[in-house]
């Protein structure tokens, strides 16, 4: 286990990333940005953005600059500190294809075909089903390893990828005969986490091809009020302390990120009395509340995208964080599995 010394007490280093694949929406902030936001007060974190990873779909070279800006701006309008985090970008720390490279060596085949992940993308991009989608969940492995980071803040959809990072780590230990490399554990936030629920009544919020089923950060007044106006409810309530339908309830979980507990206690009053044709009014406070919620992200986000300059020298500082972490991880492994240089 690595620990750092930071004002008095003892860091535990944790690492995160994210495929820059579009804006981000208020799914992302409560279900994961929020927690970074805390995570960077009490734990020496890396926030990398998987540029690496988004290749296994082509993306032209345009998109994939501006889809990274986008989310580099967006972490940081929601409040990630470059001096409290190393923000960077996969494909600045080189150090972890080489990691990618030799962890491979030890990944098995059988393995690599069994992975949820890899079994999704043959049914949903038969056409493409390339290498790097086998061996997503090495690369995934590199990123945390190559920190020697104790936790990682994963997903259900991911847990199966953390542990086959563990295997791989145990697996390299044993086979050179040292606790070197790292086992990573399931960051636990010691609270239930926030699944913020689509627009459209069903799941929870997501890149829709439309955009429809989500508010993005980047989102105008303008749209947000549409959005709401068109998301999905129901007849209303049939009779007094009838239980709450799914669309209703997801009106009231919204209500609850971004609006006072007054508020949301008034409309879920209306609701147990068994009113009726209140549903206007109720969209129109959630329209108010999650505008004035969005607005100052909005405005950091539009006041961040121009300054190209800090920018710059938020992703160098990065860079220049992961490099001292990685580089050494790497070098020390290159010469435990016999690399030395002959010059």
């Amino acid at each position: 286990m690595v620990f750092y010394i930071f004002a008095g007490f003892i860091m535990e280093r944790v690492v995160s990333g994210i495929r820059p694949t579009g804006n981000l929406h208020l799914g992302n902030y409560f279900g994961a940005l929020q927690n970074f936001i805390k995570m960077q007060e009490t734990h020496q974190c890396y926030f990398f953005i998987a540029d690496y990873h988004l290749l296994t779909t082509h993306p032209n070279p345009a998109d994939l600059h501006n889809n990274v800006k986008h989310v580099v701006v967006e972490y940081l309008a929601a409040g990630l500190d470059p001096y409290k985090s190393a923000i960077y970008l996969q494909s600045d720390l080189p150090e972890t294809a080489e990691m990618y490279l030799l962890l491979n060596m030890n990944a098995y085949l059988g393995e690599l075909e069994r992975s949820a992940s890899f079994k999704d993308k043959i049914r949903t991009q038969p056409n493409n089903v390339n290498a790097g989608l086998l061996t997503y969940p090495v690369l995934m492995a590199a990123d945390i390893l190559i920190h020697k980071a104790h936790k990682v803040p994963v997903g259900k959809d991911q847990e199966q990828h953390l542990e086959m990072a563990r295997e791989y780590v145990r697996r390299f230990n044993n086979m050179y005969g040292q606790e070197f490399l790292v086992e990573p554990t399931a960051f636990n936030f010691g609270e239930k986490l926030i699944k913020v629920p689509g627009l459209d009544g069903t799941g929870k919020m997501s890149k829709s091809e439309s955009g429809s089923n989500a508010i993005f950060l980047i989102d105008d007044d303008i749209t947000i009020e549409k959005k709401i106006k068109s998301a999905k409810t129901d007849l209303g309530p049939q009779g007094m302390n009838t239980p709450f339908s799914p669309e209703i309830e997801n009106i009231f979980l919204l209500f609850s990120l971004v609006s006072s507990p007054e508020t949301l206690k008034f409309y879920q009053e209306k609701w147990n009395n068994g009113e009726e044709k209140w549903y206007g009014g109720m969209k129109k406070q959630l329209t108010e509340d999650m505008i004035n919620f969005i607005k100052p992200i909005r405005e950091r986000i539009k006041d961040l995208y121009s300054n190209d300059e800090y920018l710059g020298k938020v992703l160098k500082h990065g860079a220049e964080l992961a490099q001292e972490s990685g580089a050494k991880t790497v070098r020390e492994m290159r010469e435990i599995i016999g690399f030395k240089k002959f010059y």
